[in-house]
């Protein structure tokens, strides 16, 4: 039986039309336009792409977005001014710093350097503390989504043997921190694997949700699939081209071979990807009520 596919683009919608209803509330009543603040140095063709789908969310929302794009010489001092005159604009209450960052720029300097109330991507030490608690404030974009998938798609999670298939920073340690927690939509028995794991198949063939972020092509096949299991697919990986000669996509499951085991399963492009701005925007409404 094949698979249900769980789509990032559907949930996302249907989130995008909750948060323009809440933005609508939040300027009638308050006065208060939620404004983010993109910072982009130098012209990395994915960040630049990035970060004006970022600004078109922005306006579909009906929230401020304001955009500075810095030549890649800007110098470590003068980003770090540019940051603390953003933390001091009572009109900006979400600021992302775009990365990578040109070498010559210490990027854990930059991001400490955010004020942890508007640091919307939930990197700041303060922010990944809050999220370890279970107090968390901005929780990391694309975890936050694949939770919303988890939750959105009926998977029930209470007691359920979550398998995380890698530990970044950005990815496999915020999410299994946040299914490991003690409320809805989590509760779960976590499991994270990773490049030293041993037997890694014996691991993920007992997950009821199984959440990939591997960074590499396929890694996971079909007989690593627990039948009837829920398979959230983080991985980007570009192989070749299609027809039309556009990059060809694919995650770090096996998509067409796993979708004949599994229950449920998102697809690459159009799971996970759609959710991450999505969240950024919710984080970004999350900053401007806390000026309430």
């Amino acid at each position: 039986m094949t698979a249900q596919i769980i789509s990032g683009k559907d949930v996302a919608a249907a989130i995008r039309a909750e948060l323009a209803r809440e933005v609508a509330d939040l300027s009638q009543k308050h006065h208060i336009v939620p404004g983010l603040a993109t910072v982009l140095v130098g012209e990395n063709p994915a960040s630049v792409s990035y970060v004006t789908a970022k600004g078109k969310a922005c306006e579909e929302l009906g929230m401020k977005s304001l955009q500075f794009t810095l030549v890649a010489e800007t110098t470590q001092d003068e980003l770090l001014d540019l940051v603390d005159q953003l933390n001091r604009d009572p009109h900006v209450h979400g600021i992302l710093v775009q990365l990578p960052l040109p070498k010559h720029i210490d990027e854990s300097k930059v991001l400490y350097a955010l004020d942890p109330n508007k640091d919307v991507d939930g990197f700041h030490p303060v922010n990944v503390g809050r999220l370890v608690i279970g107090e968390e404030r901005f929780p990391p974009c694309t975890p936050a989504g694949i939770q919303e998938l988890i939750v959105r798609s009926g998977t029930p999670t209470d007691g359920a043997e979550v398998v995380v298939v890698g530990r970044s920073n950005i990815v496999g340690k915020p999410i299994a921190i946040m299914m490991l927690q003690k409320k809805a939509g989590a509760n779960s028995t976590v499991t994270v694997c990773h490049t030293r794991t041993r037997d890694m198949a014996a691991h993920t063939r007992r997950a009821d949700i199984l959440i990939v972020a591997a960074g590499k092509a396929k890694a996971i096949t079909a007989d690593m699939v627990k039948p009837g299991a829920v398979v959230i697919d983080v991985g980007v990986n570009r192989i070749g081209f299609t027809e039309s000669g556009k990059a060809k996509l694919v995650g770090d499951v096996d998509f067409e071979a796993v979708k004949e085991v599994a229950g449920k399963i998102t697809p690459v492009p159009g799971g996970v990807g759609p959710m991450t701005i999505t969240m950024l925007m919710k984080n970004t409404l999350r900053a401007a009520k806390l000026r309430i």
